[in-house]
């Protein structure tokens, strides 16, 4: 077996195991409410289940308030043209329906059904489809061959009152459109004066031409061909979709038409563009050549045959892919939360839009991420958004439902800004919990000091800054190193304008703070010759110095090296009488609810004292999220029942907090499940001051703080913002190397708040 093949056979293996481990399939339903006591027995099911039953049959709209048919989308194939598989019927098409159903959540939220059915007779197909009306509140129609696919379609939006969308057509219309306009835009071309040559008069082929004509282009000068040739009004073997494109004489070739042609859009077959085909088209042609999974020419080909020429394909490795997730979940996301009866030309319009401009600014923190390694500015290579940005879901299902409630088709009343911001906040699990702290670091506009500016992941959270108008950065770092990865990044970022850098190689400021460093630790060993050594090489105690001195406000390290590394410079220049690290607070997202984990990584065996600390800096910082601090001190003992090291601190640090009178809700010492589950703390204590379930926990040691941070975000899937060092006036954070961009930008909103506030 050859080294190609055998790499090929594993990866097929590979693929099949992900599909049939740990459980077969790749999607499972689970409730969403409590099923733990005969009381909710009684209200799931009978009696109580009748009451909801009543409403909706007095009201057949709040099945959408009392069921999950509002957030239930039917994806719905007979498998008679399964990707580039063919008719290989309804059974073997399940794994690609359950794959799209899988991405209707991960993309929007969305729950799905995969149905396949074994019906080949179109009319009959959609009229199971139109019974199916009750349970969902879309259909997705997907791999259903052409003509069938267009009457399966026309018959369900005649009859059904819900959104009825074929995505192998309009989904890949609307991401074609929208890659298109940027292509236009780039090349200066109006739509009204664009020729168009197309390979391909199938469901998707003919869909994209429809969208190109709503956009402008003429039919005149949209010509396509197929396997039998032209498309021409003579021909007696088309629908009626495929004759709104038939015109003109029918003995054209293609090696004709696509002369001066501006645009050759293919769904067809690998190879059947020819390079020398490509060479006669006009100047700068813009090429979709879409076929999977080999396409009409191959990207590599075509710029050989023309060198400006604007290349899309479907496949992924290849610039400017043209893949349907781009639309489906998040078309489908805005008419839901609108309760749309239609997915209407001015919604699909409005998306394509959207997803075209979205193109056209800067790449999200996430996708940078993403994409390492790849350019991703607007431009020949990058006319279309990658799947994994974020900003899709909020843009587009924004723009989608505006569209629904502007042309008449919306049934539910909603608050279009407040939508938006419901969906932006959805953008990254942090978006909701983070606002607050994102308004406040808007109003004080502080000057932010990175000590590793040179990192990709500060790079673009800088250039997140300067979009978001969260706080100035200042990045440490050499200017030539940081304009190179910038400009890898395709970032838009002008390192005169919108960051100062500090260059710690040639700064007119070094012998100032080298002079600085070594006055405030003369007294502990440190010679002339090692302030300037250090403040010449250590981006950390630059930052701590620059801070000191006023020329930043507050500063931001640790994204390699040793927590408590950062944290000897940041204390030896940043600590008071007054200041001084009391602890390392990290805010652990999850999926139900945050959780607030310390002291996670300054003090490796607290006192009583300095957990008492602890909890008093907690409850601050977590008011910083709007949230009501409700803190467990926790131990392996509970409430007094052992006599453990950990046990004797948190009692100790307990009549310490009780001493002083506090605003805010502790209890302790108890396990973790105690803090989390009040029913078994009010077991084992009756009475005791801690309601509902604790959302800070504080623990006796960074083994167990540790643990407990990290088994929630490893294993729980928890996202965290943090840590947040406590006890430093807001004046220094220090992060850990796991952090991403996202993760540098929110600990720079709340490096960004009010210096004094949250100590």
């Amino acid at each position: 077996m050859t080294q190609d093949k055998a790499a090929a056979a594993k990866e097929r293996q590979a693929a099949l195991d992900y599909h049939e481990f740990p459980k077969p399939g790749k999607l499972e339903i689970r409730a969403t409410k409590p099923m733990d006591t005969g009381r909710d027995l009684a209200r799931a099911y009978s009696p109580g289940v009748a009451e909801a039953c009543t409403e909706i049959a007095a009201n057949p709209m709040d099945a959408a308030r009392y069921t999950a048919k509002g957030n239930l989308v039917a994806v719905i194939s007979n498998g008679t043209a399964v990707l580039g598989l063919g008719n290989i019927g309804a059974q073997a098409s399940k794994p690609v329906m359950e794959g799209k159903a899988v991405l209707f959540k991960k993309f929007a939220g969305l729950d799905c059904f995969d149905i396949e059915v074994d019906e080949s007779d179109p009319e009959a197909l959609a009229d199971l489809v139109c019974k199916l009306e009750p349970t969902f509140g879309a259909v997705n129609l997907e791999d259903i061959k052409a003509p069938d696919c267009f009457v399966v379609e026309r018959i369900c939006k005649e009859r059904m009152n819900i959104p009825v969308f074929h995505d192998d057509q309009h989904g890949t219309a609307i991401v074609v459109a929208a890659a298109a306009s940027n292509a236009f835009r780039l090349t200066e071309r109006k739509a009204k004066d664009i020729k168009v040559v197309g390979m391909g008069a199938g469901a998707a082929g003919i869909a994209c031409h429809t969208m190109l004509r709503k956009m402008g282009v003429k039919p005149e000068n949209i010509h396509i061909f197929d396997k039998d040739g032209v498309l021409h009004e003579a021909r007696t073997d088309l629908a009626p979709e495929q004759m709104a494109f038939a015109h003109g004489s029918a003995d054209r070739t293609l090696a004709d038409t696509i002369k001066g042609a501006d645009m050759f859009l293919g769904l067809s077959g690998p190879g059947l563009l020819k390079p020398e085909l490509v060479a006669t088209m006009a100047e700068a042609p813009i090429i979709f050549a879409l076929a999977n999974p080999t396409p009409e020419i191959m990207p590599d080909i075509a710029r050989k045959a023309s060198p400006k020429a604007l290349i899309a394909t479907g496949r992924s490795d290849f610039a400017n892919q043209v893949n349907n997730v781009l639309c489906f979940p998040f078309i489908f996301r805005g008419a839901l939360d609108v309760a749309a009866t239609d997915i209407n030309d001015d919604m699909k319009l409005a998306c394509v839009e959207a997803i075209a401009a979205l193109a056209r600014e800067t790449t999200s923190l996430e996708v940078g991420q993403a994409y390492r390694g790849e350019t991703l500015s607007f431009g020949q290579d990058y006319l279309i958004p990658k799947p994994f940005d974020p900003r899709l879901l909020p843009i587009i299902a924004h723009a989608v439902a505006e569209a629904a409630i502007k042309s008449g088709v919306a049934q539910k009343p909603i608050d279009l800004d407040a939508y938006k911001r419901h969906l932006e906040g959805q953008m990254t699990r942090s978006g909701l919990l983070m606002r607050s702290v994102y308004a406040a670091a808007k109003q004080a506009k502080r000057r932010i000091a990175f000590a590793e500016g040179e990192d990709d992941r500060v790079i673009r959270a800088a250039q997140a800054m300067v979009e978001e108008g969260v706080d100035t950065p200042i990045l440490i770092g050499r200017p030539e190193v940081i304009q190179t990865r910038v400009d890898r990044a395709g970032l838009p970022l002008d390192l005169g304008k919108d960051v100062e850098v500090v260059n710690p190689q040639q700064d007119d400021r070094y012998k100032e703070y080298w002079q600085t460093y070594h006055h405030k630790m003369q007294r502990n060993g440190v010679t002339p010759e090692l302030a300037r050594a250090v403040l010449r090489t250590n981006t950390t105690a630059i930052a701590s110095v620059m801070v000191a001195r006023g020329d930043a406000d507050s500063m931001i390290c640790g994204s390699f090296g040793q927590y408590h590394w950062h944290l000897n410079y940041v204390q030896q220049m940043l600590a008071t009488d007054g200041l001084h690290a009391v602890g390392a607070l990290s805010l652990i997202i999850m999926d139900e609810r945050p959780l607030f984990i310390a002291d996670t990584h300054v003090n490796t065996e607290p006192t009583p004292e300095q957990l008492a600390e602890t909890v008093r800096a907690a409850a601050r910082h977590v008011r910083r999220f709007g949230l009501d601090p409700k803190i467990a001190l926790c131990s392996g003992s509970q409430f007094g029942n052992r006599d453990s090291a950990s046990g004797r601190a948190m009692r100790a640090a307990l009549e310490i907090l009780d001493a002083a009178p506090s605003d805010f809700e502790y209890e302790g010492e108890m396990h973790t499940d105690a803090a989390l589950d009040p029913v078994l703390r009010e077991r084992e204590l009756p009475g005791n001051r801690l309601t509902g379930q604790a959302n800070v926990l504080i623990y006796g040691n960074t083994d167990a703080s540790g643990a407990a941070r990290n088994l929630l975000k490893s294993a729980a899937g928890g996202v965290e913002v943090g840590p947040i060092l406590m006890g430093m006036g807001n004046r220094a954070h220090i992060v850990t190397p796991s952090v991403t961009a996202r993760g540098l930008l929110n600990i720079a909103a709340l490096a960004g708040s009010d210096v004094q506030s949250y100590g």
